[in-house]
């Protein structure tokens, strides 16, 4: 399905999110995670250990909760593809030069507070076993395109 123009717009300018996995008993797991749009993909950032990393290898359905500060909402039905080794290492550089507003040509990135060369960045993300989320979108519903 993908997103339309106005939901591209919105998640463009609205990074933060929650993101909601399913536990091996159908619970909800749900936690905050940033995404952004890159070369048309929607994407996250996580680990190999992280839980929702496990729920999504188990079963890869996912929804996204976006906001912004007047109440307006994004809520994305997606199926998630784990991306995972060295394309994973590759593709955080977009994802955080996007997320952070940044040029394609940065010469830094910032990650935890210090600013790092794309080469101690990718470093960094091969060590702690830095993966990537892609969402294919399924179906949307919210606010998104409400006038302000």
């Amino acid at each position: 399905m993908g997103l339309s123009e106005k939901e591209r717009e919105f998640v463009a300018a609205h990074r933060a999110a929650a993101m909601t996995t399913l536990r091996r008993d159908g619970s909800p797991h749900t936690v905050r995670v940033g995404v952004a749009l890159v070369d048309g993909m929607l994407m996250s950032s996580g680990t190999r250990s992280r839980a929702r990393t496990a729920h999504l290898r188990r079963d890869p359905r996912s929804t996204l909760f976006v906001w912004d500060e007047r109440f307006r909402y994004l809520t994305i039905d997606a199926e998630v593809t784990i991306v995972d080794g060295p394309e994973a290492t590759e593709l955080h550089l977009p994802l955080m030069r996007t997320m952070q507003g940044r040029p394609a040509d940065s010469p830094t990135i910032s990650w935890f507070g210090g600013e790092r060369t794309p080469e101690e960045f990718l470093a960094v993300m091969r060590a702690e076993g830095r993966l990537i989320y892609r969402f294919e979108v399924l179906r949307t519903q919210g606010l998104a395109d409400a006038p302000g």
